[in-house]
Parts: structure tokens; C-alpha cells; sequence
């Protein structure tokens, strides 16, 4: 790339783990598994350092967004990521209403409809986490 600076458009999803003992441990894990999507996408589409990463992050999702971000900076050391800036997109929770077949807005899983007050809620979006975009050198 000759030290020209570039943006690469590149979506992933990465599956968010449940059940886990430790928050922290939680993030740490999610957070690696984001630093080797980068070390594998810089072999593959040729780029050495990553400047920034975009990460959409739903609000359903069960991470926390500032442990999240201390791990990465954590991990990303010695790595293509190291020093890069992490920007963290939260992106609402929607769900589909199995009683009233509405689409709606989920702030957690526990919410009922605020159509029909029903709890047969299914969650449609937001329980992602995504690496949305990244400007690499």
C-alpha cells in the first residue's frame, strides 16, 4: 500500500459467548478472537497496522463495552492492532412479537411487547457483534 492510508469495508460476525464465570474473562476472549480476524485479514487482503476498527456491538449482546475495550487494547499488542483505536457501535435491540406479529424495540430480553404486553418476544437484531469497518496502512 506504500504508506498510503485505506479503508477496507469488511463485515464478520463474531459469535458473542454466554455462560462464561468471569465478565473480564468474557471480553478478554471476545477481544482475541476480534485481533485474530485482523492478523488474518492483513495476511489476506495485505495490509501492516490497523489504525482504526469500527465494531458494532448490540445492545442485547451481554458485553460490556469499556471491558471490551480495555481487552483489546490489552491483546492487541505485538499485533497488527497494536495502538489502534477501537470504536465501539451500539446498535439497538428489535424483536418480533409472537402474539401481536409487531416488529419492535428490545432493550433487554426480559422486556414485553409494549404493543400487547406479551413476552413471546423474538430477538430479530442487536445480540451481534460485528467488526463493520477498519482503516488499515
Amino acid at each position: 500500500m506504500n504508506g498510503e492510508h485505506a479503508t477496507v469495508l469488511w463485515v464478520s460476525v463474531v459469535l458473542v459467548e454466554e455462560g462464561c464465570e468471569s465478565r473480564v474473562m468474557h471480553e478478554m476472549s471476545l477481544a482475541q478472537g476480534v485481533v485474530r480476524i485482523l492478523e488474518e485479514q492483513a495476511v489476506a487482503q495485505r495490509f501492516t497496522t490497523v489504525k482504526t476498527v469500527w465494531l458494532e456491538l448490540g445492545a442485547l449482546s451481554h458485553v460490556e463495552p469499556e471491558a471490551l475495550a480495555f481487552c483489546f487494547e490489552v491483546v492487541a499488542r505485538d499485533t497488527v492492532a497494536s495502538g489502534a483505536q477501537l470504536e465501539i457501535l451500539r446498535t439497538p435491540g428489535q424483536g418480533w412479537c409472537m402474539a401481536c406479529s409487531q416488529a419492535i424495540s428490545v432493550a433487554t430480553r426480559l422486556d414485553p411487547c409494549p404493543h400487547c404486553g406479551g413476552y413471546q418476544i423474538q430477538v430479530t437484531a442487536g445480540d451481534e457483534m460485528r467488526v463493520k469497518e477498519l482503516e488499515v496502512e
